[in-house]
């Protein structure tokens, strides 16, 4: 069965995470490569390095394939539990109110 989800999007979606969690939380002074108060402020993916903080995260293939799989279970599921309240609401489309009440106990469930 091909993969529903391009594991290349999700290492893509993996490291950008990665990279904003190395950062820290957004901070109005300090955003992307902007002059503030005479000190250059570059983003973390332009520094280079080889010290083991510096060096990039990666994930190995078969966590990359196992994470691909368990998200395309998410969304099956989520689909699933959807569309019971919207037939139990006799509409024939799933809607947005549909996936937000049906995301918390989701959510508990994963």
């Amino acid at each position: 069965m091909e993969d529903a989800f391009d594991p290349d999007l999700i290492d893509a979606i993996f490291k950008l995470v990665w990279k904003r969690k190395k950062r820290g939380p957004p901070s109005a002074a300090f955003v992307g490569s902007e002059k503030i108060g005479g000190t250059v402020v570059v983003d973390a993916e332009d520094e280079v390095g080889t010290s083991k903080k510096n060096r990039p995260t990666t994930v190995k293939v078969e966590a990359l394939k196992l994470s691909c799989e368990l998200i395309r279970i998410f969304v099956i599921e989520a689909v699933q539990r959807a569309a019971i309240i919207a037939e139990a609401e006799g509409i024939s489309k799933i809607e947005a109110t549909h996936l937000e009440r049906i995301l918390p106990q989701l959510l508990l469930d994963f």
